[in-house]
């Protein structure tokens, strides 16, 4: 256990973030474990971020700002650990906050269980009310618990905590590992998976200290691109890694169903496009297509389904074009022929 405080990298990615970096960098400010850097990664934003960027320089002494060319926000946070100075490294978004005790909550957490990453719970906001309530409801720090490489995959993992976010990792286990450039969805989960191997210790705590921003113009809720592509890129190489690491043919069916699910949410995204719209992403339809019918082989995927997403699975399979006018009749009201 560390005898003294130590410092801790907190990495912040930006693209166009005028409205919401200041409120970011004054959480992360406010935090009660002091021994801090923050780096502001502004990734080529358009707006007036550079000058919130600035401005928060002057205002706090802990800051440095790397400016770069809109590369990306793998390759952004890729340049935050190589200017971080600290012996433990956090990331957060720059439209999200943290509650005044997280840090402290998470190295007392990866300290006392001498674990090589600590977690905690997020909660969603809004706009300032909801935040505001949020920062009135008492710590309740809640119990923690740590986990071998091996049980972390099937306790987190393959459960939904994916994230790299709300996390605290020390720099010694990072190593060189990096976030994979040219990915934008997805792209956090797959650092994580990249890093267990080198992660003899995982630590969870049930605390709820990050707060997550439900951005109506974040990357899940824009118009689709080929971006939206990524998230099954990115399952489709953890769930290779996921089965190098542990050969047990439940988690690479567990892997797989998550693909599916992915998939089948890629399939949403072009489904509630105009239809003028998505017959220009033809191409993409059929990828899914392809990869939804190879991954439905895999014994045990589609059974690993909720019923839900069996009907959507089944149905997408055997009737694609009825499926994409359905969904889009559902979601949007307007009768897909007609759009």
């Amino acid at each position: 256990m560390e005898s003294k405080k130590s410092l801790v990298s907190v990495i912040v990615p930006v693209y166009n973030g005028e409205p919401y970096l200041e409120g970011c960098i004054d959480s992360i400010e406010s935090q009660t474990y002091r021994d801090l850097e923050i780096i502001i990664i502004n990734d080529g934003s358009t707006d007036r971020t550079d000058k919130v960027c600035a401005g928060l320089k002057e205002k706090y002494g802990n800051i440095k700002v790397v400016s770069m060319n809109d590369k990306g926000v793998s390759a952004a946070r890729n340049a935050g650990m190589e200017a971080a100075k600290g012996e433990f490294i956090t990331f957060v978004d720059a439209d999200d906050r943290i509650k005044p005790d997280m840090l402290q909550i998470l190295y007392d957490c990866i300290t006392e269980t001498e674990s090589d990453i600590a977690g905690c719970r997020f909660f969603i906001w809004r706009d300032e009310t909801e935040w505001k309530q949020a920062l009135k409801v008492p710590p309740g720090v809640g119990a923690h618990r740590a986990y071998k490489t091996d049980t972390y995959v099937r306790k987190a993992i393959l459960q939904g905590n994916s994230r790299c976010w709300s996390k605290l990792y020390r720099r010694s286990t990072i190593g060189d590992i990096r976030f994979r450039e040219g990915l934008s969805i997805g792209e956090d989960m797959l650092f994580l998976v990249d890093l267990l191997p080198f992660a003899e210790k995982i630590a969870e705590t049930e605390y709820p200290g990050y707060g997550y921003f439900q951005n109506p113009n974040g990357a899940m809720g824009r118009e689709f691109t080929p971006a939206y592509m990524d998230q099954i890129t990115c399952w489709e190489i953890a769930r290779e890694k996921i089965s190098d690491m542990d050969p047990d043919e439940g988690l690479y069916a567990r892997a797989t169903s998550i693909l599916i699910m992915g998939i089948l949410l890629t399939v949403g995204k072009i489904a509630v496009l105009p239809v003028s719209k998505r017959r220009k992403q033809e191409k993409y339809i059929q990828i899914c297509y392809e990869k939804l019918k190879g991954a439905m082989l895999i014994p045990g995927a589609y059974q690993g389904l909720s019923a839900g997403y069996k009907i959507k699975a089944g149905l997408f399979r055997y009737l694609p074009k009825s499926y994409l006018m359905l969904y889009h009749l559902k979601k949007t009201g307007r009768n897909a022929k007609r759009d």
